[in-house]
């Protein structure tokens, strides 16, 4: 019976209702007290100057993009003007690419604090599964969601993609049962809950999401897909499908608390309305969208209109960087500007940042500090220059700091004293050099 005491914390943010003060006991990996002058035979974690919060939830991921970060080409471009110039990169990835990228991505989150990611992998270019993902998410010690994507309709169907990148949709279908079977663990403390994510609406068909939504039911499993990603992302489906997003996806069983979509910038009123009646979950990708200009999602109107909202960082060749809690931060500021500086606080993002995020991901045992979920717990030394001269030092999104002290996974010590633990970073780091000259010659 393995037992850690996080002992002594400055400040406790809980995110559970009521709020608890004190000590936290995990025992094989479940919270079981949290409460003053706790006592153990087992591992403690002095947390003395530090803040401590429930772990970061990443409700949005691409983490095979980690390889093609801030790609001249296509730099400067809108949505599908930065796609089309990435594809062609894209469809050079092997296997060895995509379990590097991965490992590289998850990394970075784990040291931005970040306990539980989804990640979308939509296309599966020379031998690609979605496995490459799920292995080195197992290797680095991350709670993981990953999604079985698809492109199906490529350019000369009037899709987006290129016709080299896109599958037939009975073979999609048939890998999206085969990953489910082998990897979908519905297990209160899963390590890993597979979805099914059809990409866009402007890479597959009609039929694609219907018999996606039908499997993934009759499979128990999560829906996810982008939606509203921008104006063109909008203006495609008037004139393809003669409706708005919301609408397109209402129409094909793609809205319910099994489904949730990324980015939703351009939803209007109608759809938001939709989403929270629904409990249609929702992606907010801040910097992602400021990035790719894709505007302001309405995130004040969707909480207050009880839409489930989670954080995402997409992908990392659209943002370029993978830290959670700058999305959180980017998240409040893009708020306060439309809005101002009372639309939205730190402490209410952070909630979306971690219990907000579990709830959008189906998951009812993580996000929140109490005994009986799952320890995924994340430490911050407020001690060092970047909270100096804080005089709440909770109001960690306001200074500092950016990367985590101590991060644990399932009471599993992943990033300690700032430095994963799980893997050889820089062996990982040299070798993803490597590829990536090879994909840049």
């Amino acid at each position: 019976m393995a037992e850690v005491l996080i002992r002594g914390a400055d400040h406790l943010l809980t995110m559970a209702e009521g709020g608890l003060h004190g000590d936290i006991l995990i025992r094989d990996g479940v919270i079981v007290a949290v409460g003053p002058d706790l006592r153990t035979e087992g591992t403690v974690i002095e947390a003395g100057g530090c803040l401590v919060t429930p772990g970061l939830v990443n409700t949005h991921h691409h983490l095979y993009q980690t390889m093609t970060r801030a790609v001249p080409a296509g730099q400067d471009a809108l949505l599908f003007g930065w796609l089309k110039a990435l594809y062609p990169i894209w469809a050079r990835f092997t296997p060895d690419h995509v379990h590097v990228a991965t490992q590289l991505g998850l990394a970075e989150l784990a040291l931005s604090g970040c306990s539980l990611t989804s990640d979308h992998l939509y296309l599966f270019p020379n031998g690609v599964r979605l496995e490459d993902t799920i292995h080195a998410a197992r290797e680095v010690g991350l709670r993981f969601h990953p999604t079985r994507g698809a492109m199906s309709i490529g350019e000369s169907d009037g899709g987006l993609p290129p016709d080299s990148l896109v599958e037939g949709e009975a073979a999609i279908l048939s890998d999206s049962q085969r990953v489910i079977e082998a990897f979908h663990d519905p297990s209160p403390g899963s390590m890993c809950r597979v979805g099914l994510a059809p990409c866009s609406p402007f890479s597959v068909s009609r039929d694609l999401m219907r018999e996606t939504a039908l499997l993934a039911r009759d499979r128990g499993v999560m829906l996810h897909t982008h939606l509203a990603e921008n104006d063109e992302d909008v203006r495609y489906s008037l004139d393809r499908f003669g409706c708005r997003p919301g609408q397109y996806a209402e129409d094909l069983g793609w809205t319910g608390p099994d489904v949730w979509h990324a980015h939703c910038v351009k939803l209007d009123a109608s759809e938001i309305d939709l989403f929270a009646r629904t409990r249609t979950g929702v992606a907010h990708c801040p910097c992602s969208n400021c990035r790719l200009g894709s505007g302001i999602a309405p995130l004040r109107d969707m909480l207050d209109r009880g839409v489930p909202v989670g954080l995402g960082v997409d992908g990392s060749a659209s943002n370029d960087a993978g830290n959670l809690l700058d999305e959180a931060r980017q998240a409040m500021l893009l708020q306060r500007v439309l809005r101002g500086a009372d639309a939205m606080s730190g402490s209410e993002v952070l909630r979306v940042a971690t219990r907000g995020g579990a709830e959008v991901l189906g998951r009812d045992d993580c996000g929140v500090i109490a005994p009986g979920m799952r320890a995924d717990v994340a430490i911050w030394d407020m001690s060092g220059v970047e909270a100096a001269g804080s005089w709440d030092r909770a109001a960690i999104l306001l200074a500092g700091p950016r990367r985590v002290k101590h991060l644990l996974v399932e009471g599993r010590q992943v990033v300690r004293d700032g430095q994963i633990t799980t893997i050889d970073l820089p062996r990982l780091i040299e070798r993803a050099e490597r590829l990536l000259a090879d994909l840049m010659a």
